[in-house]
C-alpha cells in the first residue's frame, strides 16, 4: 500500500482519521506536531527553540522537521506504510520529503480534508479546552490558519497535476468522513 500525506488546516481532522485509518489498514502516523511537542517538552536548546516556535504558531525550519521524519522512516519496517499528519507544510518541505520518499522507494497519495475557517476555529477552541494545549489560543489559530493558505494550499496544486490528490469533505460527520476517504484509498 502507498503512503498517504494527510493534509488540511489544523483541527480538519487528520489525526482522527488517521488513527482511524492506520488501525484498518496497518499503516504507521508520523504525526509533525506531536513529535515536535515531544521535542518541545524537552530540556534541551532544541526544545525550548521548538516550543517559543510552535508557541508562536510559527513554522518549525524544515532542516529540523525532515531530521526527524528521516530518523522515523530510518527505524521503519520496510513495507509499512506510513501516514503523514501535518507534512509537509511549505514548498521546501513538499520537495524534501518527496525526494526522501523517492530515495527509500516509497509511493505516496495525499488526502486532502476541506474544512472552513469557522469550523476549524470552533473545533480547535474545543479542544483547547479539553485538551488545554497552549498552542490553542486564537492568536496562535488565526496564524496557524494564515499560514497554511500562504505555505500549504499551493502544494495543492502540484499534487492535483501529478495526480496525487484525492480531496474529500472534512465538515461531515468522523464516520462520513472516514467513509469518503476509505473510497479514496481503494483508487490511490
Amino acid at each position: 500500500m502507498k503512503d498517504l500525506i494527510f493534509v488540511g488546516i489544523q483541527g480538519s481532522g487528520k489525526g482522527t482519521q488517521a488513527r482511524v485509518v492506520a488501525e484498518r489498514h496497518g499503516f504507521v502516523i508520523f504525526e509533525t506536531g506531536g513529535a515536535l511537542r515531544k521535542i518541545a517538552q524537552q530540556d534541551s536548546e532544541l526544545g525550548q527553540k521548538v516550543k517559543s516556535i510552535t508557541e508562536r504558531g510559527d513554522l518549525v525550519p524544515n532542516e529540523i522537521v525532515m531530521e526527524i521524519v528521516e530518523d522515523f522512516l530510518q527505524n521503519m519496517d520496510e513495507g509499512t506504510p506510513v501516514i503523514f499528519d501535518g507534512i509537509p507544510r511549505s514548498e521546501e518541505q513538499r520537495v524534501s520529503l518527496e525526494a526522501l520518499l523517492e530515495a527509500k522507494n516509497r509511493e505516496f497519495a495525499v488526502i486532502e480534508l476541506q474544512v472552513s475557517e469557522e469550523v476549524v476555529m470552533s473545533r480547535l477552541m474545543k479542544r483547547a479546552e479539553i485538551e488545554g494545549r497552549a498552542d490553542d489560543n486564537p492568536e496562535s489559530i488565526k496564524k496557524r490558519i494564515a499560514n497554511f493558505y500562504a505555505h500549504t494550499q499551493p502544494l495543492l496544486d502540484v499534487w492535483k497535476a501529478a495526480g496525487k490528490l484525492h480531496s474529500v469533505n472534512g465538515a461531515q460527520s468522523v464516520e462520513g468522513v472516514d467513509t469518503e476517504i476509505e473510497e479514496k484509498i481503494q483508487n490511490c
